[in-house]
């Protein structure tokens, strides 16, 4: 199973997300581009929060040295994303592979984040409650239905809001997955304990 785990913004939780489903599935996980944060990036985050032995961490396709969007991070670097160069992994395990922002995010000037989403992935979208995000979720969801893929399931992050969380699954008619609480840190622990709640709903995707 291959997992394609998608946000519908920025720092809504999907690296804890990621860490969480690569614990449950001991998994093996992969960010194609990274931007910024090459000493803490979210392949060694990810690394540090599971406690399995079995899951693999696979390169980068692009490490970026700006945090910043991934087409400027590019061109402040002196070089262009070329989508011919994100090669997917090879790997008999699962695999979890994280995304970049949202799913519009650019890596050039005619690719985005959704053009790294292959026919077989299962799309996970990752929803935190702010001001706007229900329109946030809706379009994120209804524009990766519009290319033709299947949205597996959401998981929803931060404090609960339990009319927008409806509203939400009424409209899509998508699986919750999940939640994270706002918990005040994420270890090993944690991260297994959400692992443990999650792991069913996971494999039945």
């Amino acid at each position: 199973m291959k997992l394609f785990i998608t946000g519908i913004s920025t720092d809504v939780g999907k690296t804890v997300t990621s860490a969480i489903i690569v614990e449950a599935l001991e998994a093996d996980y992969w960010k194609p581009i990274q931007a910024g944060d090459l000493y803490l990036s979210d392949t060694h985050k990810v690394k540090s929060q599971i406690s399995n032995s079995k899951s693999q961490f696979f390169p980068n396709a692009y490490e970026l040295n700006t945090p910043a969007s991934p087409h400027l991070a590019a061109e402040i670097d002196g070089i262009t994303i070329d989508i011919k160069n994100i090669i997917e992994p090879k790997t008999e395990n699962h695999l979890v592979i994280e995304g970049a922002g949202g799913i519009f995010v650019p890596l050039n000037d005619n690719e985005t984040i959704v053009d790294l989403i292959q026919p077989d992935y299962k799309v996970i979208v990752v929803s935190r409650h702010y001001l706007g995000s229900i329109n946030h979720t809706l379009l994120t969801i209804e524009a990766i239905r519009n290319r033709g893929f299947e949205v597996a399931g959401i998981i929803f992050s931060g404090s609960e809001n339990k009319s927008t969380e409806s509203l939400i699954l009424n409209k899509t008619a998508i699986q919750c997955i999940g939640r994270i609480d706002e918990e005040p840190y994420f270890d090993q622990n944690v991260i297994k304990e959400y692992a443990d709640l999650f792991r069913e709903n996971l494999l039945n995707l």
